[in-house]
């Protein structure tokens, strides 16, 4: 038995704005998501990866999560990621954020510790009986170097309010053996977004996207062709953003996004240290691939946006 939710579509992993002193500017990370919305993306997940969650503090956190519920209007849901050290700071920011009224929380395992599966188990355990939210498992082993996999996934089948993972491993076998063991247990999003249109091929529900950030129109087209099996219609859009999407798999995928943002008018480029703007070779790159993407922008087919 599992609690049930609605979550189907693009979800833009959604970036916090800052002003030159890198202080939140919540105006701008307002407008930010509220254009994503006007756009037509199907949900929001803020504070995650993109959303430089692990520079934040949790009054900021919080002060991000009201914002996107206010620019959501109720119209999509908004989820908020959960990115801590230790199991009881999780839980912590879970209950804040709970307050908020956002819609669920998007969990990462504990960070810098290499945990055991067992542990790895516990600890989404342990968030999940502190809030009444609906939880997504995010799994994103390159970053976070612990795997959730799904034997580790599988096990957590009877927490009633688990009701989602979100992988980023590439892997998209393994949305099929989760399936095979529990069927529909969880609802399956992509987190990887050069392997979206496979992930939806094998029966993922939804995509957390860091591009849809940039391309929020051609990434929901992109989704909403796959699901209804338009995989012909799909992939010309896709081969075309694939140079892109690509940037979402490198370990300065923030600094990517953001910069791309920047170049499309959709916000700004800077990102709180540790994280520093690209620079050289890197940001020539990015230049160079938004330049050509932009100039070849293709024509999108009706999918009801």
């Amino acid at each position: 038995m599992s609690k049930k939710v609605n979550w189907s579509g693009v979800f833009p992993a959604v970036t916090t704005q800052f002003n030159s002193d890198f202080s939140v500017n919540l105006d701008e990370t307002h407008k930010v998501i509220s254009n994503l919305v006007r756009d037509g993306v199907s949900g929001l997940v803020v504070c995650g990866s993109v959303g430089e969650n692990t520079s934040l503090t949790i009054e900021e956190k919080m002060a991000v999560t009201e914002v996107a519920k206010d620019a959501s209007g109720g119209r999509v849901p908004v989820i908020c990621g959960i990115a801590e050290f230790t199991s009881a700071g999780a839980a912590k920011v879970a209950r804040a954020v709970e307050q908020v009224g956002v819609d669920g929380i998007m969990v990462m395992p504990a960070l810098v510790y290499s945990s055991k599966p067992h542990e790895t188990a516990e600890h989404f355990r342990s968030v999940a009986r502190g809030t009444d939210l609906p939880v997504m498992v995010y799994n994103n082993p390159p970053i976070y170097k612990n795997d959730v996999t799904p034997e580790i996934l599988i096990s957590l089948a009877d927490c009633e309010n688990i009701v989602c993972f979100k992988d980023s491993s590439g892997d998209t076998r393994r949305f099929i053996d989760v399936r095979n063991e529990v069927g529909d247990r969880f609802i399956l999003f992509a987190g990887l977004d050069d392997v979206v249109l496979e992930s939806i091929a094998v029966g993922a529900q939804g995509w957390i996207s860091g591009m849809s950030n940039v391309f929020p129109k051609e990434g929901e087209t992109i989704f909403r062709l796959a699901k209804a099996g338009r995989f012909a219609e799909a992939m010309p859009i896709y081969e075309w953003l694939m140079p892109i999407l690509h940037l979402d798999a490198r370990p300065d995928l923030v600094q990517c996004i953001k910069l791309c943002e920047e170049i499309a008018g959709r916000g700004s480029a800077l990102t709180r240290p540790p994280r520093l703007a690209l620079q050289g070779a890197d940001r020539e790159h990015v230049e160079r691939i938004m330049a050509k993407a932009l100039a070849n922008r293709p024509q999108l087919p009706d999918v009801g946006l």
